[in-house]
């Protein structure tokens, strides 16, 4: 290595594992060096462990891979969540340089025989059995991980399944980066105010403000601008008077990254060779399909036991989704839309809920200023596990990035967690929840978890004055915020000290989900709600009289949300299923055939959701996106033993911390529902929790 190299290195932020992310000094250029170096370290470890004559024990062969994990974990970590929140082209370039670098690494990692071998002597050894719960199950998750690998097959087909994992890396890449691009390029300016009828306030002054954005950067753009970023696309959908308008957008929305933009960001292509390739990856393992691949570490035993379960929900939601649906066209009838399409669907359901309950949610978002969100998100916390949040200081990736820590009743800190809220452009949709440093023990020190947690809600408004408005969020932005900081709870709050099993790792898929949706219950309690919430105008809390109206329409249209969910998971198990993706069927043709079977709301033929699906297609939700039907089983049967005892309960909430948070993935998620239940889960709680009992 040379001189120069030397001291890049000793430089790059990104080999630096003392503290914190250094999000402050990391460049594009650092990631190509970090991780390379990374990967030689890490080749040098595997060779020297798979070639050592001892016998395998924790300490000298599976904690080492551990430590090594843990270092490349942590640093491509950093450089994942700056591709999705402050993506440019040379950080673009330098993860997708990466990407086949990982993926080759793991792909022999998985595959070598040698090291196979070494965890299945240290099963079978004495040693074994004096090994803690949490090594023990992850020896097993090890074991099952190189089977799944593919260290079992031939040579010849070794080498064909590492291929499929690569291109399967750059494919799922490539998908999302499509999506980003598509959503990114698009933009509506309207001169006239007057075509904006219905559009609040707020959402008007955020276009007109995006539209001056524009024009400070010479662009001259008049008026209002429109984005397909939710808290742009969003209000139109729901409030403006103008169906062209709505139309216009849904279409943009519902055609992203098809065949209807610019080609090179048409995903159409890459839905069939990701199809083709997990399937032919399946076959290799030995398995009927990628469905039954991908159970073989979640909670569920088959497809066909998935495919029963929502078979079983659809049965008991379809009634009420059809009730839903009725309603719905009746009532856009009164408004002169005699014949309903999916862009008028938000709108008059908007409507024929300001009617029904007299309130709309932009009435309720004044009383939700992000202040008082996070206070309230927070004592909730505070209350019932007896621990506090505090904001704190670490360097950030975006002005819009906040840091903050969680300590126990003593004051020591147990983990810490970055917050970044706002939808910007370069910043991936949705909201998600990542690991930033996973808890371990090393000798006598405790590593704290870190977790990263990341929204797409409106960004505060500029104003007249120099401070503006604070950012408001509806009431389904504040049940987003609290199921995040679910995910980050489980991440946050674990015991376990050993790292493969620790927080969220080695939980099965299926029941990652339970305490994000547990969660999002606290949203709708009264105790918790008066407290958090601050009219933006007045500073009032939320009258009485309008929480109960919020209550009143809670299950509104829960029978067509539940029916969606299941297109969508039945649609992800059956593409993952017995479908040939080969064949002269489409994964269009099959949705279609989904929605014949349970869809209440019927899209236009040109709509093209599998094209920006990136959950199955570039997340990891393929054949797993019934997970969150299946944990909400979970979490509401879990949040019912609250609604015995007090939903602000600390003794309960302590229970939960320690049979579920705290136990990560060291033991089956079943076990640990019924440590904390007492017994196994039911579906009761959530038929009730969505007013579908009767």
């Amino acid at each position: 290595m040379s001189t120069a190299q030397h001291t890049s290195l000793t430089d790059n932020p990104l080999l630096d594992f003392s503290g914190l992310p250094q999000f402050d000094r990391v460049q594009a250029q650092h990631v190509v060096p970090a991780v390379e170096h990374l990967l030689t370290e890490g080749r040098a470890l595997l060779e020297k462990l798979a070639t050592a004559s001892e016998a395998p024990s924790w300490g000298n062969f599976a904690r080492p891979l551990e430590d090594m994990e843990e270092r490349i974990s942590r640093a491509w970590s950093q450089v994942g969540h700056m591709n999705a929140v402050v993506n440019s082209p040379e950080l673009r370039e330098a993860y997708n340089a990466c990407l086949p670098k990982l993926t080759d690494f793991y792909s022999d990692l998985s595959q070598d025989e040698r090291l196979y071998a070494k965890y299945r002597a240290l099963r079978a050894s004495a040693g074994f059995e004096k090994l803690n719960g949490a090594q023990k199950k992850i020896v097993e998750n090890e074991l099952r991980d190189f089977r799944l690998g593919g260290a079992e097959l031939p040579d010849d087909k070794k080498a064909r399944f590492k291929e499929i994992q690569e291109a399967l890396s750059k494919l799922a890449a490539k998908f999302e980066e499509n999506l980003l691009d598509t959503t990114n390029d698009f933009a509506h300016y309207v001169e006239d105010a007057g075509q904006l009828k219905g559009l609040p306030e707020d959402a008007l002054q955020a276009a007109q403000e995006a539209a001056k954005a524009d024009d400070a950067l010479g662009e001259n753009k008049p008026g209002y601008k429109f984005t397909l970023h939710f808290p742009s696309y969003m209000p139109v959908l729901q409030y403006a008077d103008n169906r062209e308008l709505r139309e216009l957008l849904y279409r943009a929305y519902a055609t992203r990254a098809s065949e209807f933009g610019k080609p090179e960001w048409d995903n159409t292509g890459l839905i069939k060779d990701i199809l083709q390739l997990k399937r032919e990856a399946a076959h290799l393992l030995g398995y009927k399909n990628y469905a039954e691949m991908s159970l073989a570490t979640k909670m569920a035993d088959t497809p066909k036991q998935v495919v029963e379960f929502l078979d079983n929900l659809a049965k008991r939601a379809k009634p009420f989704a059809e009730r839903d649906m009725q309603e719905l066209t009746e009532y856009a009838t009164k408004l002169g839309i005699n014949d309903m399409q999916a862009w008028d669907v938000a709108y008059v359901s908007e409507k024929l809920r300001e009617e029904k309950y007299a309130f709309s949610d932009q009435e309720v978002k004044q009383y939700f200023p992000e202040n008082m969100v996070l206070q309230g998100l927070f004592k909730v916390v505070e209350t019932i596990f007896g621990v506090q949040v505090k904001k704190s200081q670490a360097p950030v990736w975006h002005a819009d990035a906040a840091f903050y820590e969680i300590s126990d009743k003593s004051g020591k800190p147990v983990g810490q967690f970055y917050l970044d809220l706002y939808a910007r452009n370069n910043k991936r949709g949705g909201a998600w929840m990542d690991e930033a440093i996973t808890r371990r023990r090393i000798g006598d020190a405790v590593t704290l978890p870190v977790a990263f947690l990341t929204c797409n809600f409106s960004a505060p408004l500029k104003g007249e004055n120099e401070h503006g408005k604070p950012a408001l969020f509806t009431h389904d932005e504040v049940i987003t915020m609290f199921h995040e900081f679910g995910h980050g709870l489980h991440h946050m709050l674990t015991q376990v000290d050993d790292y493969g099993v620790s927080g969220i790792k080695g939980v099965e898929w299926d029941a990652v989900e339970l305490p994000s949706q547990f969660m999002e219950n606290f949203c709708w309690e009264w105790d918790v709600l008066r407290h958090m919430t601050a009219h933006v105008e007045t500073g009032e809390h939320l009258p009485r009289g309008l929480y109960d109206k919020m209550v009143a329409a809670k299950n509104f249209q829960a029978g067509m949300q539940t029916v969606r969910q299941i297109e969508f998971s039945l649609f992800d198990m059956r593409l993952h299923g017995d479908f040939d993706p080969s064949g002269s069927k489409t994964a269009l043709d099959l949705i279609e055939e989904v929605r014949d079977e349970v869809a209440v709301v019927r899209p236009p033929k040109w709509n093209r959701f599998p094209n920006n699906f990136s959950h199955i297609f570039a997340g990891g939700y393929a054949a797993g996106y019934y997970s969150y039907k299946w944990a909400e089983v979970l979490s509401a049967d879990a949040y019912s033993l609250f609604e015995e005892h007090g939903v602000l309960c600390e003794e309960t909430g302590r229970r939960f911390w320690a049979e579920i948070l705290a136990m990560g993935g060291s033991r089956p998620a079943l076990e640990s529902f019924v440590a904390f239940r007492g017994r196994e889960p039911s579906i009761d709680a959530l038929l009730r929790h969505n007013g579908m009992t009767a």
